[in-house]
């Protein structure tokens, strides 16, 4: 199986590489640092599936999706993301993408996502967000919405307002108030002081 790896952290593509050779059944064709590195190499070769982040510099794996379903190209698409986040999965399905997994996912596991959606599969799933720990409802931790943990996460992964609203399908006005929100439930006096109080608080 043809693959398209895109990742912009070197040492993440490598383990890639390392893991699906090991495998056995897959050749690397692309290896991309970012996501307009991806677009321009998958003009240029045809590959079975794209393996790619989805948070990456200039372009994200999602922002990818969406760019290579325009241009006409449905090329099985499998994103992978550090956090398990319904609104991600969700902007995800909706730019086009099939597989959404987890980085922490085990090389079997993996092996078998890339097959399934080589076969026209998709897994894209609903996942339900944790319930807040029991130590931090005991110490009166805020509740925040989905909504509200999504664009957190994301702020908390550098993104920017438009950004965020990009991502999550919905306007930029809607994710400042949904900031605004988040930081008079938080009692932070902006973004970074907001991440910070829900790390601690371990809301993420």
């Amino acid at each position: 199986m043809r693959i398209a790896l895109a990742d912009d952290q070197a040492l993440v593509r490598h383990g890639l590489r390392m893991v699906l050779e090991s495998l056995g059944g897959f050749e690397i064709m692309i290896d991309a640092e970012d996501g307009d590195a991806l677009l321009a190499e998958l003009q240029r070769t045809r590959v079975d599936v794209i393996l790619s982040d989805i948070r990456m510099p200039r372009r994200s794996g999602i922002e990818v999706a969406r760019l290579l379903r325009e241009r006409g190209d449905f090329t099985p698409l499998l994103l992978l993301t550090t956090f398990d986040d319904p609104g991600m999965l969700r902007a995800a399905a909706a730019a086009g993408a099939q597989g959404y997994m987890l980085k922490d996912a085990t090389p079997k596991a993996l092996q078998q996502a890339l097959q399934r959606v080589a076969d026209g599969e998709t897994l894209l799933a609903p996942m339900s967000l944790p319930s807040p720990p029991a130590e931090a409802k005991a110490h009166g931790s805020p509740r925040l919405s989905p909504r509200e943990l999504s664009i957190l996460r994301l702020v908390a992964g550098g993104y920017s307002n438009k950004e965020i609203g990009r991502l999550l399908q919905i306007s930029e006005g809607t994710v400042k108030n949904n900031i605004t929100e988040i930081l008079s439930k938080l009692d932070a006096r902006d973004r970074t002081h907001a991440v910070l109080k829900a790390i601690a608080g371990r809301m993420l």
